[in-house]
């Protein structure tokens, strides 16, 4: 008889995706005090795969790599260091850290995460740049905006339709 997994459940053995990633990643902010969402839209047009915020207003991102090829083609990442003080690459376990000491990917300003679907551990502290006041303003509503509007969504799925 086979067993047929439920959509949230995986073989232990499986592939990580992203979204795995970014529940072991969550932990590990959520353990340091800091709130995350995913999928959040910046003011430049792009999307951060995770973006928390800290109880003194600090902004990470977390960028999300789960293949070599997809990090070797991204040359769009620099484009989130102006919507944050603190950038971050997080991995799966097993992935090859080597291209993440090269200058193409900045370890002297961003973070390394290596995460599981269960937890996450920290490599590398990323450089903390502040954000000018204005754009920290902005990013912080754009945030608490996107995140009370999930809250509502999840509580009245009709919700959008009033739109």
């Amino acid at each position: 008889m086979a067993i047929r997994l439920q959509s949230s459940e995986h073989p232990a053995d499986a592939p990580l995706i992203a979204a795995d990633v970014a529940r072991g990643v969550s932990r590990l902010l959520f353990r340091a005090d800091c709130m995350a969402l995913g999928e959040v839209p910046l003011g430049n047009g792009r999307r951060a795969d995770l973006m928390a915020i800290d109880a003194k207003g600090c902004i990470t991102i977390v960028e999300i790599k789960v293949s070599r090829a997809d990090l070797l083609g991204d040359m769009k990442w620099p484009d989130y260091l102006d919507y944050c003080d603190r950038f971050c690459w997080a991995v799966p376990a097993g992935f090859d850290l080597s291209p993440f000491e090269t200058e193409a990917f900045r370890p002297d300003i961003a973070g390394l995460i290596v995460a599981d679907r269960y937890d996450a551990a920290l490599l590398r502290e990323p450089l903390h740049r502040s954000l000018a006041g204005a754009r920290r303003k902005a990013e912080t509503l754009r945030f608490a905006r996107r995140a009370a509007r999930r809250m509502m969504a999840a509580l009245d799925p009709g919700l959008d339709a009033l739109d």
